[in-house]
């Protein structure tokens, strides 16, 4: 167990100074997870009805 020891005399200086502490910047996504996945899935979705319009203007070209 300790005992806390004051000064008889002189001074009593207290250095506890709160300063700023600069830590490293957190880099956070521009876009969430969820979003990204739902722009892939729509991304896919469109490059499927391309697909299918472009077979469909074949098949009318080979008919004709």
């Amino acid at each position: 167990m300790f005992r806390e020891v004051l000064p008889k005399q002189g001074q009593l200086s207290v250095e506890d100074v709160t300063t700023m502490v600069l830590c490293k910047p957190k880099l956070l996504p521009l876009k969430s997870l969820t979003l990204e996945k739902l722009e892939k899935m729509q991304q896919a979705a469109q490059d499927t009805i391309r697909q299918q319009e472009m077979a469909e203007k074949e098949d009318r070209q080979i008919t004709h």
